[in-house]
């Protein structure tokens, strides 16, 4: 005869369950044995990185292999914050003439950001307030990246052309309004292309960037006698503001001794912020050498990504910080300048570092050692000996980009697997990709 006992019932239920959680690892992913640059918590050393929930979960000198379920050898590279894009062109569609603005110059952002180890793509311009809500519907909330935007200071965003000069569509009240509705998303405003001589559109991305609370970027490819570079960087823009393509042939950058023009050094005391946007007409090595041997480096690294850069002298984020690498700047720098310093720029301090309890985005770098070469807007090389690589991509814990296999294991140690879509055995929360069907 059986006797039920309510209490002891549930007793057991209660063992089993506080059984069951205890056999579960701790963590669901540990990088082991990497270098990890950490530029914010000044990590810079031979460590461990423990991942659970999609987050930091803890980083030290030596974590037990046995709490975690997956571990990853990182022996011989380097593991550091998911790389941050400041300056990108991302809003892909299908319009033929709307340029980077639904256009079809623009880059869907998952197809290029994983595998250069960039968890977070920034458009800059692409959209403004008219049409800020379609690039989010189609672009930002679709995308497995993180994607920010700087929204333009032109209403109908970066459609090139005439749109892009018309003064009577930069509305700074309705561009700070926009922004304060997507507070985090939107984190800048941009201005770009403009060819008349006056500084309205600065002054009124200044105006809207004063109401929401966000930094503004320049982007000037030319410069007149009445609106000069100089009189952008000591008299319109404010600390925190950016000018982007610094490197840029057009910038009066070197005098007649290349020295970088005293002008140039007051406004970075000024807090004027300078970004790479190397693009696909935005990078001279004349320009570049002379500015970082004196000392006038960037304070962020980026791409200006679209169709033409990726496909000539840019490539990609990882190709752009190789070429600081053949310039002698150290590979740490680089690293601040891609990670921690743009999440400054743009007010989310929540990205670009390994603190624990931190989103879990981390690119896993390999330092590549050989002779390569690196090639400028203007068609001139640069030979270097170092060239970095992808080889994982985490963003929020999962594993988007793993070019050599290195967080599975090997096919002959597991036994039958099988990639019908009942399989169980495929792990959903170390890839952002579907099972193969057959």
């Amino acid at each position: 005869m059986h006797v039920f006992v309510p209490g002891i019932l549930a007793l057991a239920v209660s063992l089993g369950a506080v059984a069951s959680a205890a056999a579960q690892p701790a963590y669901s992913l540990l990088i082991k044995g990497g270098h990890v640059l950490d530029p914010k918590n000044g990590r810079d050393g031979v460590m461990d990185v423990a991942i659970a929930n999609g987050k930091i979960a803890e980083v030290a000198a030596s974590i037990d292999a046995a709490k975690a379920s997956r571990i990853v050898d990182a022996a011989g590279l380097y593991v550091v914050p998911g790389l941050i894009d400041l300056h990108a062109h991302v809003f892909h569609g299908t319009e033929p003439d709307a340029y980077l603005s639904n256009g079809l110059a623009a880059v869907p952002p998952d197809s290029h950001s994983f595998r250069s180890g960039q968890t977070t793509l920034i458009d800059v311009g692409g959209a403004g307030w008219r049409n800020f809500n379609q690039f989010k519907t189609n672009i930002i909330d679709t995308s497995k990246t993180r994607v920010l935007s700087f929204i333009n200071i032109v209403g109908s965003g970066m459609k090139g052309g005439p749109a892009e000069q018309d003064l009577n569509d930069m509305d700074a009240r309705l561009t700070a309004m926009r922004i304060l509705q997507h507070k985090g998303l939107i984190v800048g405003i941009k201005v770009a292309h403009y060819n008349g001589g006056d500084w309205n559109p600065v002054d009124r991305a200044v105006q809207a960037g004063k109401i929401a609370n966000v930094p503004i970027m320049v982007d000037f490819g030319a410069f007149r006698i009445e609106r000069k570079h100089e009189d952008l960087v000591l008299d319109h823009l404010r600390a925190g503001d950016m000018y982007t393509h610094m490197y840029l042939g057009n910038v009066p950058m070197l005098d007649q001794n290349n020295k970088v023009r005293e002008y140039l050094w007051q406004a970075r005391k000024r807090g004027v912020l300078f970004d790479v946007g190397h693009g696909g007409g935005s990078f001279v090595w004349w320009q570049a050498t002379y500015a970082i041997k004196q000392g006038f480096t960037p304070d962020s690294i980026s791409t200006d990504l679209h169709h033409n850069s990726m496909n000539a002298g840019m490539k990609d984020m990882l190709n752009v910080m190789s070429k600081f690498l053949a310039m002698n700047m150290s590979l740490d720098d680089v690293i601040l300048r891609s990670t921690w310093n743009p999440a400054k720029q743009i007010k989310r301090e929540d990205l670009g570092h390994l603190s624990v309890g931190a989103v879990a985005d981390i690119a896993v770098l390999r330092v590549n050692k050989g002779d390569f070469g690196f090639v400028d807007i203007a068609g001139g090389r640069m030979k270097g000996t170092q060239k970095l690589s992808s080889e994982i991509t985490l963003k929020d814990g999962k594993v988007y980009w793993d070019a050599n296999g290195l967080t599975r294991q090997d096919w002959d140690k597991i036994g039958p697997r099988y990639t019908s879509q009942g399989d169980k055995t495929w792990d959903a929360t170390i890839s952002g990709a579907p099972p193969i069907r057959k």
